[in-house]
């Protein structure tokens, strides 16, 4: 057990305690709310939650267990695909349920161990469980994602990916139809006032872009190409819940339960289609494609079939 007794600076009066200890001694906001709902929280001798505020001048104490190094483990993933290999980069089609990388509280399959089961090497830049990854997905997406395997790749990349110069495509089926088919959310994201598993268009949210376009129209939903402008955590599945379009199957935001039964979903309908960007070795633009998986694919024409036969009776 770790413990720190310190004064609460001027600058973080008024702040959160989840904020302030990110602050204060770098845990992630998850990891301070953890220690907050497990006691270890003390200001002024009353212990505090992780949404009290902090004053000036208070004397803080935090006590919390220190989590384990998280470390890569080599676990085949049959169903991820290499799309394409060079001695710079790989670029593979992730299934659904699997990490970008190993995290704390993930026990499931990860990109970089399946990459590490099949013999490849990744980049060394970046945190060691993090090796190689210059972007991400959620486990409950599915698509294109690239690692980098040279140091060079991992600055370009990196760089690239922060200055907008990579083309990120996706198709998401949501519920409803948007109002307009086409247009663009711009919407700041942070931190779930309520829920730090989660995020939401908060004031005072990081800038956040997503442009959409309607491809096809179902009576309950709506096929969307989406591109985005910035790539915050969630962005596609906020954005969407936050216009009452969640996508399907997306129970964390709120989609609805039975048209995710009726379509035998059982995560969110969104697909990384596409990927584009400039070769970190040649300089070349490449662009790469991926299919809908099976389970997309069959509630794509379930949609479909139902629409028909419905017309078909009228």
């Amino acid at each position: 057990m770790e413990s720190r007794q310190l004064p609460i600076p001027d600058g973080l009066d008024g702040a959160r305690v989840d904020a302030g200890l990110a602050k204060l001694l770098g845990f992630s906001r998850s990891f301070a709310a953890e220690v907050a709902a497990a006691g270890g929280v003390v200001i002024d001798g009353r212990p505090a939650d992780k949404s009290d505020r902090l004053h000036a001048g208070g004397m803080l104490e935090v006590s919390w267990e220190p989590r384990r190094d998280v470390v890569i483990v080599p676990i085949a993933v049959p169903e991820l695909s290499v799309v394409y290999d060079d001695e710079d980069i790989i670029v593979v089609d992730k299934p659904a349920g699997v990490a970008a990388h190993p995290s704390v509280g993930w026990g499931g399959p990860t990109v970089l161990g399946a990459l590490a089961a099949a013999g490849y090497r990744t980049s060394t830049s970046g945190p060691a469980e993090r090796a190689g990854i210059v972007h991400r997905l959620d486990a409950g997406t599915s698509g294109l994602m690239v690692v980098a395997k040279s140091e060079r790749a991992y600055t370009a990349l990196k760089r690239a990916f922060h200055d907008r110069e990579v083309e990120k495509i996706y198709h998401a089926v949501v519920q409803g139809h948007p109002d307009p088919l086409t247009g663009t959310i711009d919407a700041p994201i942070g931190r779930h006032p309520r829920s730090d598993w989660k995020f939401a268009v908060v004031a005072g949210g990081k800038p956040s872009v997503t442009h959409y376009e309607t491809i096809e129209a179902f009576r309950a939903a709506s096929l969307l190409e989406i591109h985005l402008e910035t790539g915050r955590t969630h962005q596609i599945r906020v954005h969407m819940a936050s216009q009452r379009h969640p996508c399907v199957g997306d129970a964390m935001y709120g989609a609805d339960p039975t048209l995710s039964a009726r379509l035998k979903l059982t995560r969110q309908w969104l697909h990384a289609v596409q990927l584009a960007f400039d070769h970190p070795g040649s300089g070349e633009w490449v662009q790469f494609t991926s299919d809908y998986p099976d389970d997309l694919q069959h509630a794509i024409d379930v949609l479909r079939d139902n629409d028909n036969a419905q017309t078909h009776i009228g």
